[in-house]
């Protein structure tokens, strides 16, 4: 066999496909339809019902707009889910703005902690690459909102709205980036003139007064205190003035942050089940809590994802949304997109090929509000709230189907109360550390 592609091989492909008449057909349509419109099987579309067994009702549908804050929105969702039910409330929605804000700074300093622990790497290593690539990027963990709200709180949207800069990260996020580069620059070059590191961390005062200026500019100032009003459904008014965000956190959601557990289904050779995993370099809050993972088997992240809905709470969880997934129809469906009688060919690795050969990894973190049980009660659907508004799916609500959430989600989120004791046990060993590029440590945007 030619290393390179002969004529004669081109030729008997061109004549291979001119004599298949299924493939000419499919020509025809994708050309004038584009790919995903021509593989939509419309069955799924009768299948994917918005009707569920469980169904917990949540507040007005929100918008991350153009910004990768997702798992920011999916934890204050179900932040704010407590606060309604509290207070009884029609709708509530927490500032994103104020935890972007905190999140911002806090990355700044993480990432330039970073760089004086690794000041012996080498500048063309992949350590250092790995910390330059993104040092401050929107995405995050689940562990990593904890550690903001456990240190700053929450505050309602009113006290902190949006700003152009908020709903649309790129151009500020752009900017802070040159500067964090720069200072890793800055660090570095002193650190191969001879200055010692204290000397060099005495000079992040000014960085990070720099960052601050930056992101009041750009967001406006985190207010220190602010005044709580709301009318519940009975149209009595609710004021609570002087508050904190660190006491409206505490007073009005009333969680303890540490009593809620990352579950991960990371199915590969290198990650055995029943162990706790963490990973290098990932964090935002130097002194926060460290990422840390206890993988399951996937139907152990149902059981307890099921238990918590069954409560009353709803669930944070991570996946990849942008498989086998109709965006403006809200639908997660391995069979809703046939690209494989579309192209004639099977896609045939499985979740773990997938995650050891860099086609699938956590992209998107949603909140479930819901599952469908059959009579036996097994999960054939799950009622997903979403944070991309109102246009796409049922009113913003999107529909997954259970063979999409065994193939494509990676991550729930519960309080440990769910999980068996066996599971508690587990979650008490020393967690093993993965690299930094490993697909456990992607950001959910």
């Amino acid at each position: 066999m030619e290393k390179n592609i002969t004529l004669q091989q081109l030729q008997r492909y061109q004549e291979a496909f001119a004599g298949d008449l299924a493939k000419n057909v499919a020509l025809r349509a994708c050309t004038a339809n584009g790919v995903v419109k021509s593989a939509t099987d419309p069955q799924a579309l009768r299948t994917s019902r918005h009707q569920y067994s469980i169904s917990l009702e949540q507040g007005e549908i929100t918008n991350q707009k153009q910004t990768g804050r997702c798992w920011m929105f999916a934890a204050l969702n179900t932040m704010r889910f407590a606060i309604m039910k509290k207070l009884d409330l029609e709708t509530l929605e927490l500032s994103q703005n104020y935890t972007l804000f905190y999140d911002k700074l806090e990355k700044s300093n993480y990432f330039l902690e970073n760089i004086l622990a690794t000041l012996e790497e080498p500048t063309a290593g992949r350590v250092i690459a790995h910390l330059l690539r993104d040092p401050l990027g929107d995405g995050g963990q689940w562990d990593m909102l904890c550690s903001l709200v456990g240190k700053y709180g929450v505050v309602p949207k009113d006290a902190m709205p949006e700003t152009a800069a908020s709903s649309s990260t790129r151009e500020m996020t752009r900017y802070m980036t040159k500067k964090l580069r720069e200072y890793a620059c800055v660090l570095r070059e002193g650190h191969a003139a001879g200055k010692p590191v204290e000397e060099l961390r005495g000079q992040k005062d000014s960085m990070l007064q720099t960052i601050y200026n930056i992101l009041c500019i750009s967001l406006g100032t985190p207010p220190k205190t602010f005044t709580f009003e709301a009318r519940n459904k009975k149209k009595e008014f609710i004021r609570d003035e002087g508050l904190t965000g660190v006491e409206f956190f505490q007073k009005y959601v009333g969680w303890e942050l540490g009593d809620y557990v990352s579950l991960i289904n990371a199915p590969t050779a290198d990650k055995p089940y029943h162990k706790t995993y963490t990973v290098k370099l990932l964090g935002n809050v130097a002194e926060g809590r460290p990422v840390q993972y206890l993988n399951l088997p996937i139907e152990d992240l149902k059981a307890a994802a099921i238990a918590q809905l069954r409560d009353g709470q709803p669930v944070w969880f991570g996946c990849d949304v942008g498989q086998d997934s109709l965006r403006d129809a809200g639908i997660l469906d391995r069979e809703a997109i046939r690209a494989d009688q579309l192209f004639g060919t099977a896609f045939g690795m499985d979740k773990a090929q997938r995650l050891d050969y860099g086609d699938s990894l956590m992209t998107h973190a949603m909140v479930f509000q819901g599952v469908n049980l059959d009579k036996d009660g097994k999960p054939n659907r799950w009622r997903v709230e979403n944070s991309w508004g109102k246009e796409p799916g049922d009113n913003g609500y999107y529909v997954m189907g259970d063979g999409w959430f065994d193939e494509y989600t990676y991550q729930v989120v519960v309080n440990k109360k769910y999980l068996t004791e066996a599971q508690r046990q587990e979650l008490e060993q020393p967690p093993i550390p993965l690299e930094p590029w490993d697909p456990m440590g992607s950001l959910a945007l």
